[in-house]
């Protein structure tokens, strides 16, 4: 056969077609694929060179794609794409018109279901494999799990669910952490061939029967199984919630992974497979430093990932600094966030103030509630999270904070469009949701020393606050020292022109400061969407002909339907154009081409106010 195993693979149907002995050949070569792809475009590195086997034994074992595989998360599913079919559109990963960075049902038929956020895979095949049952299919549904996403609520609600039920649902745990077992050897891989067999599953039936007609001992009997088990596994908990624990094995072991989940794939009833993979295994960098490859722009796979440094700082580094120069400020000040300690700027906070600092796993409900407890006990907490994951806390925030006004303040990271991470990433939303909840105040800081500010500001607010900023870097705003706050509710005019006056939120300002000098109009930094400054409304109402609102969030209940809503209230006539995200999903690709796609950046908005003059009365 010419070329290698991989230019041969197309679809799971070809690589079931390899024999055994051929697997390990094949997953050097999808390595080695990946390292070079991801290296010309950039994307998820090391989980996804931790699945490689994986995802190897699943399509090689089920009926792909008729049978159905879940990938919860979704950023360890390149292996799985290359698999299926797209080796060749890797090539455009993550950039406009190219494939998504995550799963996505309308891109393929093996990507079974949508995922972006976290601990969703249970729930969502548990619902597959009942429907495969409603209707007499022999159809199985597995979900794969990363260790990280079993700390939310929501797996566990879907353990729950499936155990009580005799649906042949599998469910994977990805352990590439070794947080629950660092126990993986030659035994362990015995016991999980020897548990998934059928002789195994036939005797536990036998035994159960028998045994039934004597209560106290066949008790006793599940009791010494679980024993012998736990042992050796730490399959007890799901054993408990009536599944049959299989495991934990190697999940570079291709013999070990295949036979096991061959056995498996006979079993009646809800499995669970406990699988040890390693982050970044075949690329030596990537297994030294899983994190700094988690998410890689495009380097050179032979030098490596070169760290950046200098350059203008990015609002994530403005709110780490601020973090940690309030934390000297105030004793009260403790940071929260929902597993994302690097993405949100926390590192350094976590190493200046370890006692201060919490990472409570991908909690979104649990970090919010958390919070509202410790700041009924007086202290100040910050909860760092991004916009998107903020959408999974929303009872939480109305409920637990808001409701009771308790002064926890949200910093709100990746608001607006996030560029290649796309749709289920982007922060489009927060401030339509975030808006119509009492007691909120809500800061959109136009510029790194404006961020700064307005952190401070929402910091000493005795209420619930939030501060939205997007990704990246600033215009380059020089930071003054110090933590001076804000005036509440108030804004600023920062360019006075004629006939037309932009009124801008945050990241918007820039652009509409560029686009009102070819138009000779008025720019307010609105800074506060909730309180709005109604005087500079006001003001800006009385002396021009059209108000513009500009917002990098949906326009649908956002910062412009707010100030219709204001000057509604004040009694005030005046034609109002509203810009801001379209009611659509905006698909994957680079940000300042984005934005110019919805009309957002300069030349955009010079366009759409051009073409809205034309309709005023003279």
């Amino acid at each position: 056969m010419a070329g290698t195993l991989l230019d041969h693979i197309d679809s799971p149907a070809d690589l079931r077609k390899l024999a055994p002995a051929d697997l390990p050949q094949l997953a050097r070569e999808l390595r080695d694929f990946l390292v070079n792809s991801v290296g010309q475009t950039g994307g998820h590195l090391a989980s996804n060179l931790g699945t490689v086997e994986l995802t190897i034994a699943l399509h090689y074992v089920f009926d792909t794609p008729a049978d159905r595989i879940v990938w919860d998360v979704g950023h360890q599913t390149y292996p799985h794409k290359i698999l299926t079919g797209r080796r060749a559109a890797m090539a455009g990963l993550r950039q406009a018109g190219g494939i998504a960075g995550f799963p996505r049902r309308a891109e393929s038929e093996y990507d079974a279901f949508g995922t972006g956020h976290s601990s969703t895979s249970i729930s969502a095949a548990l619902g597959m494999a009942e429907a495969f049952h409603q209707r007499g299919s022999g159809q199985r549904a597995v979900a794969v799990i990363g260790d990280g996403a079993m700390t939310a609520g929501m797996a566990f609600e879907a353990l729950n669910n499936a155990g009580a039920t005799e649906l042949p649902l599998l469910v994977v745990l990805n352990d590439n952490d070794m947080s629950i077992s660092p126990n993986v050897g030659a035994l362990n891989n015995y016991l999980a061939k020897l548990m998934s067999g059928k002789f195994y599953a036939a005797a536990r039936r036998a035994s159960d029967k028998v045994l039934s007609v004597a209560p106290p001992i066949r008790e006793l009997a599940r009791r010494a199984e679980e024993h012998m088990k736990g042992m050796v596994t730490p399959g007890t908990l799901f054993e408990e919630f009536g599944f049959n624990y299989i495991g934990p094995i190697d999940g570079h072991d291709l013999d070990v992974l295949v036979e096991t989940l061959r056995n498996i794939r006979e079993l009646a009833g809800p499995q669970f497979l406990h699988v040890v993979t390693r982050k970044g295994k075949g690329y030596a960098p990537a297994e030294t430093n899983p994190c700094l490859y988690h998410g890689v722009g495009r380097f050179d796979p032979d030098a490596g990932v070169i760290e950046k440094s200098g350059g203008r700082a990015t609002y994530t580094q403005v709110f780490g600094d601020w973090l940690c120069d309030m934390a000297a400020a105030d004793s009260r000040l403790v940071g929260i966030t929902p597993a994302m300690r690097e993405g949100s700027g926390l590192v350094r906070f976590s190493q200046e103030y370890p006692k201060r600092y919490f990472d409570v796993g991908i909690a979104e409900q649990h970090a919010l509630t958390f919070a509202a407890g410790l700041a009924c006990e007086g202290m100040k907490p910050v909860v760092a999270i991004y916009s998107t994951f903020l959408q999974r806390a929303y009872d939480q925030l109305i409920h637990d904070i808001a409701l009771q006004n308790l002064p926890v303040m949200l910093a709100i990271d990746r608001a607006g469009l996030v560029g290649a991470d796309g749709p289920t990433h982007a922060g489009s939303f927060d401030l339509s949701y975030l808006r119509c909840v009492p007691n909120m105040l809500i800061a959109a800081p136009s510029d790194e020393n404006e961020c700064r500010r307005l952190l401070t500001t929402a910091f000493l607010h005795d209420g619930p606050s939030a501060v939205r900023y997007p990704r990246g870097s600033g215009v380059g705003a020089p930071i003054e020292p110090g933590l001076a706050p804000l005036d509440i509710g108030r804004g600023v005019l920062r360019r006075s022109g004629r006939d037309v006056a932009l009124v801008a939120f945050g990241s918007l300002v820039a652009p509409a400061l560029a686009a009102a000098e070819a138009l000779d109009a008025s720019v307010a930094d609105m800074r506060f969407v909730k309180p709005l400054d109604i005087d500079l409304l006001r003001d800006l109402a009385h002396r021009h002909r059209l108000l513009v609102t500009l917002e990098e969030n949906a326009v649908a209940g956002g910062a412009g339907d707010a100030v219709t809503e204001a000057l509604a209230a004040l009694g005030v006539v005046i034609p109002v154009l509203q810009l801001g995200l379209p009611d659509r999903f905006i698909e994957h690709g680079d940000h300042a081409r984005m934005l110019a796609d919805c009309g957002l950046d300069a030349a955009g908005i010079e366009a759409a106010i051009r073409q809205r003059i034309t309709l005023l009365p003279e």
